[in-house]
Formats: C-alpha cells, structure tokens, sequence
C-alpha cells in the first residue's frame, strides 16, 4: 500500500509538492544563489509550522489505524458443531467416567447416500441461515445435502415434502401417514391396558367402511397412549437412526373425532403406534405378553452357550436369531427400558415410587430362578426377529443408576448401531428426523426443547462405548432387514 503522505517544501515557490515528485521539487529548489541553505531547512520548517510529527511515525499510525479497522469487520467465533455451543439448558452431568474412544472420522455418513465433502470443500453461503431458522445447529460433517422432494404444505401433521430421512423407509412412511391423518372410524379397549385405545383408521383413498370396523387384520389400526407415553415416538426414530429397524412406526397427534372420549380429544398431544396384526401372543393368559417364555437364567444359559454346542430338545425361543439379543440389549440400555430384560429393577437401587417397589417386584430378585422375562415378541411373517414394543423408556433415569445388567451375557452388538454412536452424529441425525413430525417438534418447544433429551442419549451411547472397549466386546454385521 502506498501512501503520498511525505511532502516537501519549495524555498523558491513557496508551494508543497507530493513525495513522488521530490526529485523535480528538488532540482527546482537548487536554482539560483543560496538555494542549498534553503534546501537544508525544507526539512525542518514545514513541520514546525504545521505542528505534524516526523512522517515515519505518521505512517505508523495510519497503519495501526488501519489494523484496527479490520479486526472490527471479522466474522464472528463459530458456534454450533464447529464452535462452542450456544448457551441452552443442559440435562444433568454424566457420571465421571475413562475418556470415551474417540469418534471414527471415516464413520460420517451424509444423507441420500452422497460421499462426505471434500476437505476444504466450502458450504452454500445461506446454509447456516437455514439451519438456525429451524433451530438447528450449523452444518456438521453429519449431515450435508439432505434429500429434497418438494415443499411440505403449511400445517401437515408430517414434514415429508420437505426433508426425507433416508432411514425411513417407504413402509415407514406409508404407516406414518396412516397415523397421522387417518380417519378414526371405531375404536376398542386393550384388555389390562386402561389408558390404551386400539383405533381402526380410514386413510383417504381407502373404500369406505360399510359397518363397524372391529377386525384389525388389514394392518390400518393403530394404539392411542398415554400422553406421557410421547418418549415412544422418539424410540422409533432412534431405533431407524441406529439401523435397528425392530420397533413399530409411531407418531404423535392430537384427536378431535366424536367417536373418541372426551380425554383423548381435549388438545393433549398422544403417541399413536402402528397395530401389526401379526403379533404372536402365548394362549396363557397370564403370560399373554410373549411370543414365548423365558426365565431369566434360562436367557443367560442360552447366550452363554450359543455357538458352542448344537441345540436340541425343546429350547425356549429358539427361532430367534442370536443377534436380536444384542439389538435388544443396545436400543434398552440407550432408552433405559426395563419391563423387557429387568422388570424387578435388580440392576439398579430403585426409588420407593418405583412400579417395581409398590408391585413387590424387587423382592424377587434375591432368587433369580423366579425372575422371567418379559414382552419378547415376534411378528408370524419374521419368527426369526425380535419386535419391540412399549419402548416409552426413563429419559430422567439419572447416570449414577443407570441398568448395566441390561447388557449382562451379551458378547455382540449390531456394526452399524455401534458406527452410528462412535461417528459423533447421533444427536443432529435424530433431531433431523423428529422433525419430520411436526406435532411432536411443537409439543416439545422445537429443537431448544428436545437437545436435552438427545444430549443425554448421546452421552449414553458415549457409556455403552466405553462398556464395549472395556471388555472387548465386538460389532457384528448386521442381519438383513
């Protein structure tokens, strides 16, 4: 940069002259008799009449100036998953535990199969934008270019004109569309489920219902719960997320059909799952919650000896691939799920409000031979695949109590579930798909209201890692879907 700041002045004119004519001002001012004592005050006299200082320091200041001026135009400090991260409500610190394994940075994965981004590769000017207006974070190496097909239409119960997670599949998402705007055209009480509607729905397009639609044969039923039963439609899109592909469609909705009571129609957001006619159920009635019996130590015998010797005679549920257990094992430990594997709370001190304590079920766990196990179902179409049901976790279940014994006599858990949790991109991928229901985004105040919950999933699966390397454990590939 070039600054005519130096200035000379002519004796014999009486005129300044810039510094790049010098050399002229000079030969003008050697003319003539005397000229060279005036030539010898030129330096001094300008600046003491003017009051400037010495021009090199006149050039510092300009610089210094001019320094000043652009630390005032630099962008801002990064925030989000580049930077630290906005100030929000934080859930309960994690319990102090090894440092987890650090994240695999050839794990990241980008939507509609595109390859991750090139390093050095620059983001569209306007992403970021985009993404705070929906209350997300800036763009991460998770998540890039996700799929487009169409505007969501203003006021759809489900955003799937806009983004399409590529792990909801086709199915998924005809079953979510069959919740979400069906039509209730009967209803039924669940035997021993007080607070549970079964619903028989009419989708647009469907003949229409000629009588009293009890049958649910067709697979267009679907179970209302509980409002405090919502946790249930975030384990469905965990258990996509994950690669799982074990739990039911479920989304959230709020009802205003005649047919139903007034409690299910009073504005209360409920969760809404997909009925699968298929379900296989024992005839007992007091074991009618099961596809098959099985106690707990006959559960542990059966993975302690599997591969090992060849199965015979009558082994309860042997239909079910040895894989399913550790799918099972992983997606309970994330959502603390305990009715399944543990319904006596032996893997943790319960509170006295606890189901398990006022049931006396606790009591139970000093003889493990009485323990069973409990809603370990199978579809009649996939005998060989587990289906989890009722999966509306403890999301406030503190780190300290966490049920380790979930995870007891598992030696395997399915490679792509583990991938997921060691790329670091669990938390943005999940608030990515809740987003696709709408209902559930408003009623849990957008993406400020549910991090909390998706932090302390994420920190879970930080502990299930740390379990894995502690004992060596393995990822297996997993089973087709």
């Amino acid at each position: 940069m070039v600054f005519n700041v130096l200035v000379f002045y002519g004796s014999a004119a009486g005129s300044w002259c810039p510094a790049r004519e010098v050399t002229a001002c000079c030969l003008s001012c050697t003319r003539g008799a005397g000229h060279r004592l005036a030539l010898g005050a030129m330096a001094q006299r300008p600046w003491r009449r003017t009051g400037l200082k010495h021009p090199p320091l006149v050039a510092l200041g300009v610089l210094l100036a001019l320094a000043l001026l652009a630390l005032t135009h630099l962008p801002p400090p990064p925030t989000g998953d580049h930077g630290r991260a906005r100030s929000l409500r934080m859930a309960p610190a994690p319990i102090s535990l090894s440092p987890a394994p650090r994240p695999r940075q050839d794990t990241a994965t980008t939507l509609c199969g595109d390859k991750p981004p090139a390093r050095g590769t620059r983001r569209r000017q306007g992403d970021s934008r985009r993404l705070r207006e929906l209350g997300m974070p800036s763009p991460s190496p998770c998540v890039e270019r996700p799929c487009r097909r169409g505007d969501a239409q203003h006021g759809d119960r489900l955003r799937l004109g806009g983004t399409a997670p590529p792990w909801l599949s086709d199915d998924d998402i005809q079953k979510m569309k069959l919740m979400a705007y069906g039509q209730v055209v009967s209803k039924t009480r669940v035997p021993a489920h007080g607070q549970v509607l079964r619903v028989h729905l009419h989708a647009e397009g469907d003949p229409q219902p000629t009588g009293p639609q009890g049958d649910c044969g067709d697979g267009r039923c679907g179970l209302i719960k509980r409002p405090g039963d919502l946790y249930e439609v975030v384990a469905f899109h965990l258990d996509r997320v994950l690669g799982l592909n074990r739990s039911l469609p479920a989304v959230a909705r709020r009802f205003s059909s005649p047919i139903l009571p007034y409690s299910y129609t009073n504005g209360a957001t409920r969760p809404v799952i997909w009925w699968a006619p298929d379900v296989q159920h024992l005839e007992d009635t007091n074991n009618d919650q099961n596809s098959c019996a099985l106690g707990w130590l006959q559960y542990q015998e059966m993975l302690r000896t599997y591969g090992r010797a060849p199965v015979v005679g009558d082994v309860p549920c042997k239909s079910i691939q040895h894989g399913e257990w550790g799918r099972l094992a992983l997606f309970d430990f994330l959502l603390q799920v305990h009715d399944r594997l543990d319904r006596y709370c032996c893997g943790f001190e319960p509170d006295p409000s606890e189901p398990c304590v006022e049931e006396m079920l606790h009591e139970k766990c000093r003889n493990p031979a009485e323990l069973v196990l409990v809603h370990i179902l199978v579809r009649s179409s996939a005998p060989s695949r587990l289906v989890f049901i009722d999966n509306a976790g403890r999301p406030q279940q503190p780190e300290a109590k966490l049920n380790f014994r979930l995870l007891q006599g598992i030696d395997s858990f399915p490679e792509m579930a583990v991938a997921v949790l060691r790329s670091g991109c669990l938390g943005r991928r999940l608030l990515e798909s809740l987003y696709v229901d709408r209902e559930l985004w408003d009623s849990q105040g957008g993406a400020a209201g549910l991090r909390p919950l998706l932090r302390t999933l994420e920190r879970r699966g930080q502990v299930l890692l740390r379990y894995l390397q502690e004992r060596n454990l393995t990822a297996v590939r997993d089973t087709p879907r």
